[in-house]
């Protein structure tokens, strides 16, 4: 065990923490039990809590545990075992989504769900419930859960899944940690013949031009998203560019890349420099980024054959691009707003613009079905996703007149990506949250799982 400082992606809010690396479900179920019981020789730290860490991708405060014992994951005992006849994958929680694509694919087989980052673990995908460019079709990964084993606070390993223990298994899909450590879990995969998707572009001259386009085309499409300009006004307000995508079939390749049509090596080509200077990411600098990428894009390209790491997951090709942002840090903010509030949507980006809010990563998407889990943040409507440096003055001031219109709307922000939330706000616009707790103190009465996120919104 060593103290650590440890943050979300965004770097904010760092806390100061015992961190231990268990590497077997029995290690994980003795630091629980001993935190738990009375008159035992406790962990260091476990008296503030503890919460478990995979590749600390969270953006804010779901990860650490200030005072308290924070369990990395990432070294759960490796394993993956792919059942080709059941369509399924069984991995270790500690598993990347990096490592689990690279095996999967030279077998001819894709994980269900992929966020925009390779770098999570499948523990994290759960306890997040991630979502990718396909929710529209494929739900979150939660749905494609078949199984998974948790240890509880009190030390007990349950396998649990949406027929066994449903209301368990639910709570702890999109559950941030706390009702128990996964260990291990049990997914559907998909077959792909490459390792490549076929993507259609269309460049989109304002906000309702992009939600009409989507609305009309996506469901033709397995993946869909749409870049948007933030800091575009005026008749420009919201111009994008979509980009929607099926996985390519092996006959849709270049004859180049047939004779190893499942090749898969993402590069990182750069490395964000350790230190850079407050503010170089400003209303000019981005504007400038804004509006040389909108030009840049194709204003309707067709079947463009791009490898699976560049269309999924581009930013991971910069090492530590969140160094990008200055010592400071970044907030990112997601919302979902339902469907027929399109009106709200479109007040948060007059908000947003009119501050000049300079994010250059912003991206909307559709969401379809949302799975059972009481916190998973999805549900059919439309959600938007943005960077914006931690140092920008009025930040909290915007954020929280963007979080009084998601909640007038009915929508919710994403507790992966929250850092600055006020409880009363996200008590609302998650109405299940008693539903949740109800099962949560059941299996940790002493609430031995307890985060900074937990704490700062209790939950």
């Amino acid at each position: 065990m060593n103290r650590r400082m440890l943050t979300g992606w965004g770097r904010t809010a760092p806390t100061l923490a015992t961190v231990a690396r268990p590497r077997t479900a029995e290690e994980v179920a003795l630091l629980l039990r001993s935190a738990g019981a009375p008159g035992e020789s406790a962990p260091p730290g476990s008296g503030r809590g503890i919460i478990a860490r995979g590749l600390g991708r969270s953006y804010g405060d779901a990860a650490q545990s200030a005072g308290g014992l924070v369990l990395d994951c990432s070294a759960l005992a490796p394993g993956v075992r792919l059942d080709r006849a059941a369509g399924t994958v069984t991995a270790s929680a500690g598993t990347s989504l990096a490592d689990l694509m690279e095996h999967l694919l030279a077998r001819g087989r894709f994980v269900p769900v992929t966020p925009g980052t390779r770098h999570v673990t499948v523990g994290g995908a759960i306890g997040a419930d991630i979502h990718g460019k396909n929710h529209h079709v494929d739900s979150s990964f939660g749905a494609h859960v078949r199984s998974l084993t948790l240890v509880t606070p009190d030390g007990a390993e349950r396998v649990i899944g949406p027929d066994r223990e449903a209301d368990l298994f639910w709570a702890t899909v999109g559950g941030m940690g706390l009702t128990g450590v996964i260990t291990e879990a049990t997914f559907d995969v998909i077959a792909v013949e490459t390792a490549a998707a076929r993507v259609d572009t269309d460049r989109t001259p304002d906000l309702d031009a992009a939600l009409a386009l989507m609305s009309a085309t996506d469901d033709r499409y397995h993946y869909t998203v749409c870049w948007i300009d933030l800091l575009a006004r005026g008749a420009a307000l919201g111009r994008g560019v979509l980009t929607r995508a099926h996985h390519a079939r092996r006959a849709d390749l270049p004859a180049r890349w047939r004779r190893a049509p499942l090749r898969y090596a993402p590069r990182t080509l750069a490395g964000a420099p350790p230190w850079v200077p407050p503010r170089l990411l400003n209303a000019w600098s981005v504007r400038a980024f804004n509006t040389a990428y909108h030009a840049r894009a194709p204003r309707r390209g067709r079947d463009e054959i791009q490898g699976l790491g560049s269309f999924f997951h581009p930013l991971d090709a910069v090492r530590g691009w969140n160094r990008m942002y200055g010592p400071h840090g970044l907030v990112q903010y997601q919302f979902v707003v339902p469907f027929g509030e399109e009106v709200a949507l479109r007040r948060i980006v007059e908000r947003l613009a009119s501050a000049g809010a300079p994010s250059f990563l912003t991206v909307l998407k559709r969401f379809g079905a949302p799975t059972p889990a009481p916190l998973s943040f999805p549900m059919p409507g439309w959600t938007l996703a943005l960077d914006l440096p931690a140092e920008l003055p009025g930040l909290a001031r915007l954020l929280r007149s963007c979080d009084d219109h998601v909640l007038a709307a009915g929508g919710r922000v994403y507790l992966a990506k929250d850092s600055r939330a006020a409880p009363a706000a996200v008590h609302a616009m998650y109405p299940r949250l008693d539903e949740w707790r109800a099962v949560r103190d059941r299996v940790d009465p002493r609430r031995v799982l307890v985060s900074d996120l937990s704490r700062r919104l209790d939950l």
